[in-house]
């Protein structure tokens, strides 16, 4: 696909972080248009991700109430975080992160955020979901077999309530609005898709 259109590829003439913050950067590209003209792209610059969907053994979805400050409210959704260098250190042929990898890390943010433990997890899909604006690559991943086994671990900044809820109010939350995190739709359609 990247060499699809060849004549529509900006040029990276220069690259340097604007902001730093933690968890992502606020990056300046210098490019050149296939026009020949030149300016500069501000792009968020973060870590790839993991979005679980946690099933228990009866069917049920492992689901956390977050506070997101960006829009002001409680969300509901499902785990998800960044990867950390430990969970990158094998990547694929094409550079990007195995599915042990993958696995690895969606092992840790289930049991930190929600207390659970999985059985076994399988891939779902990858997405880039706002690559307009930043560089994002989510790992979404199905987590079977959920127990209540595991601690939690939240980061100082998460304000996290845990609740199983049947699968099927889940998917109807997707289907009338109720279900506003885009990481958790995303999974639970290609749930959708794969296995319904």
């Amino acid at each position: 696909m990247d060499d699809a259109a060849p004549d529509l590829a900006w040029e990276t003439l220069d690259s340097a972080v604007d902001y730093a913050c933690p968890g992502f950067d606020v990056r300046r590209d210098e490019v050149r248009f296939p026009d020949g003209e030149t300016d500069g792209f501000h792009y968020v610059d973060e870590p790839p991700a993991v979005v679980v969907l946690p099933l228990t053994p009866d069917g049920d979805a492992v689901v956390i109430d977050e506070w997101r400050q960006a829009v002001g409210r409680v969300n509901r959704g499902i785990p998800a975080g960044t990867m950390e260098p430990t969970d990158e250190g094998a990547e694929s042929a094409d550079g990007g992160a195995t599915d042990d990898a993958i696995e690895r890390a969606a092992a840790r943010e289930l049991a930190e955020e929600t207390g659970y433990e999985a059985d076994s997890f399988e891939r779902l899909t990858t997405v880039e979901p706002t690559n307009g604006m930043a560089n994002a690559v989510h790992h979404h991943v199905l987590a079977t077999g959920c127990e209540p086994t595991a601690d939690r671990d939240l980061d100082h900044n998460e304000s996290i309530a845990v609740e199983t809820v049947p699968y099927d109010d889940l998917l109807a939350a997707v289907v009338d609005d109720g279900l506003r995190d885009g990481r958790a739709v995303t999974a639970v359609l290609w749930y959708e898709l794969l296995h319904r």
